[in-house]
C-alpha cells in the first residue's frame, strides 16, 4: 500500500469536492509528528486544523475514551441522559467569559453556529444576522451563507438563506480599519436592515480561513455597546480558537468584553466530533423542550474526551505553552526578515499558537508563491496549510505539546523553504 495507489482509490470512491491539502495518508500519529502508509515521518503543524491541540493520540485523552466506549459508546442525550454531558457543560459554563452560563452540546462546528442562530433568532423575534468579509462558519446552508469568502465555499450552491449580512472585517494593510468596519455597519442599519430586525451579529475573534486577523479590542468593545443598544444577541464564533489555541482557554478573554453566546468545536474534544453552545442562561433557554437537539449531540465518547482535554490545558499549563510557542515563532520570523530582506513575506502575527505570515509582492497579496512553499516544507517533512481571504497566507497551528526540537526543526524547513523562493 501507497499513497498513490490509495489516492487513486480515493478518486474513484470519494468526491472531487472534498478537497485534502496533501497527498498524504496517514498511517499513525504521535504527538507532533505523524507518519504516511510508506513510514515517512512528517512534523505536522495543522494539527487536524486546530483539533489536537493535546497532540496526536494523547494517552490521557485515548484512556478516557477508552474507558467510556467500555461502558456504552450512545443512547441519544434526548433519551437517556449520562453525566459527563451534565459535567461537560457544568465546566464550560464555570470557564468561559459569561456569567450564569448554559451549554447545549452538538457534533460540528456549523451545527454549533446553526443552533446560535435558532437560539438568537428565537429569542429577539427578530430575522437578521450581520457576519464579517473574510470570516467562516461552516459549510451547511446557513453557515456557507454567513461566510465571507466565495471559493470554493459557496460558489455554485446557491441560493441562500436570506437575511444575511456582511461588512469588512478589519485589516489595517488592507485599509480596512475599525473605524471603517463600524461605519459600514451603521450604513449597513440605514439602507439594509434596522438594527430592530438584527438577531445577531456574529465574529470570529481571530479569523480563521480568513487569515489568523485578530478583531481589534476596540472593535469588539463597540459591538457589545451597539448589541446592547439595540438588543442585538453577539455571538463568537470561537470553533478555531477555543481551547488553548490563543494563550487563553478562550479568545474572548483577550477583550474584557462578555459576548452573548460562544460556539466552540475542533480542540475541544482532542479529535472527537463534538461541539457546543455556551450562552447566558436567559437566551439559551428560550426554545420550548424539543426544539434544540441532535442525534449524535454531545456524545458520551466526546464527552469523556473533551473532560480529558480540559485536565491536559490545566495540568499541561498549555494556554501559557501556547504564548511560549507563539513567541517562539515570531522571534524565528522576525529574524529570518531581518537577515534576509529579500524573501516574500511580512505581516507576522499571532496570539498564542494562532500565528500567520502573508506573502506579498510589491505590497499585495501574492498567492502564487503559497503553493511552492507548502511543497517545499511538505517535501522537507513539515505540514503547513494555507489561508486567507486572497488565498496568500500561510497559517500555523502547531499542537500545543509540541516539543521544542520538534519546533525548531520545523523553523528550519520553514526558513530553508523562504530562502528557497528568493
Amino acid at each position: 500500500m501507497n499513497n498513490q495507489s490509495l489516492m487513486e482509490r480515493r478518486n474513484a470512491a470519494v468526491p472531487r469536492g472534498v478537497a485534502s491539502a496533501t497527498p498524504l495518508f496517514v498511517k499513525h500519529a504521535k504527538n507532533a509528528e505523524l507518519w504516511d502508509v510508506e513510514n515517512t515521518r512528517y512534523i505536522d503543524f495543522a494539527a487536524g486544523i486546530a483539533v489536537v491541540n493535546t497532540g496526536h493520540s494523547n494517552p490521557t485523552i485515548t484512556q478516557a475514551v477508552t474507558a467510556q466506549i467500555d461502558k456504552f459508546s450512545h443512547t441519544a442525550f434526548q433519551v437517556a441522559g449520562y453525566e459527563n454531558y451534565i459535567e461537560l457543560a457544568e465546566r464550560l459554563n464555570a470557564l468561559a467569559p459569561i456569567d450564569d452560563a448554559k451549554t447545549i452540546l452538538m457534533t460540528t462546528g456549523a451545527e454549533a453556529i446553526e443552533n446560535a442562530v435558532k437560539i438568537a433568532r428565537h429569542y429577539t423575534e427578530r430575522r437578521g444576522v450581520i457576519a464579517f468579509h473574510g470570516g467562516f462558519h461552516g459549510r451547511t446552508l446557513l453557515t456557507m451563507g454567513m461566510t465571507g469568502k466565495i471559493a470554493p465555499y459557496k460558489e455554485g450552491f446557491g441560493p441562500f438563506p436570506g437575511d444575511i449580512y456582511h461588512i469588512p472585517f478589519p485589516v489595517p494593510y488592507q485599509g480596512i480599519d475599525t473605524a471603517y468596519s463600524l461605519q459600514q455597519l451603521e450604513k449597513l442599519f440605514k439602507t439594509d436592515i434596522s438594527p430592530t430586525s438584527v438577531a445577531a451579529i456574529v465574529i470570529e475573534p481571530i479569523q480563521g480561513e480568513g487569515g489568523f486577523y485578530a478583531a481589534p479590542k476596540e472593535l469588539v468593545q463597540q459591538l457589545r455597546t451597539l448589541c446592547d443598544e439595540h438588543g442585538i444577541v453577539l455571538i463568537f464564533d470561537e470553533v478555531q480558537t477555543g481551547f488553548g489555541r490563543t494563550g487563553k482557554t478562550f479568545a474572548s478573554e483577550h477583550y474584557d468584553v462578555q459576548p452573548d453566546m460562544i460556539t466552540v468545536a475542533k480542540a475541544l474534544a482532542g479529535g472527537y466530533p463534538l461541539s457546543g453552545i455556551i450562552g447566558k442562561r436567559e437566551i439559551m433557554d428560550s426554545p420550548a423542550p424539543g426544539g434544540l437537539g441532535g442525534t449524535y449531540g454531545g456524545s458520551p465518547v466526546g464527552c469523556a474526551a473533551a473532560l480529558a482535554v480540559l485536565e491536559e490545558l490545566e495540568s499541561k499549563s498549555l494556554n501559557a505553552r501556547a504564548q511560549d510557542i507563539g513567541s517562539q515563532l515570531h522571534k524565528a520570523f522576525s529574524e529570518i526578515i531581518t537577515l534576509n530582506p529579500n524573501v516574500p513575506i511580512r505581516h507576522i502575527r499571532h496570539k498564542g499558537a494562532m500565528f500567520a505570515f502573508d506573502f506579498l509582492a510589491d505590497s499585495q497579496p501574492d498567492p502564487s508563491q503559497v503553493a511552492p512553499f507548502v511543497k517545499a516544507c511538505r517535501d522537507d517533512g513539515l505540514i503547513v496549510l494555507p489561508c486567507g481571504q486572497f488565498g496568500n497566507a500561510i497559517r500555523l497551528l502547531p499542537p500545543l505539546t509540541v516539543e521544542n526540537h520538534i519546533l525548531e526543526e520545523a523553523i528550519d524547513i520553514m526558513r530553508k523553504a523562504l530562502l528557497s523562493l528568493q
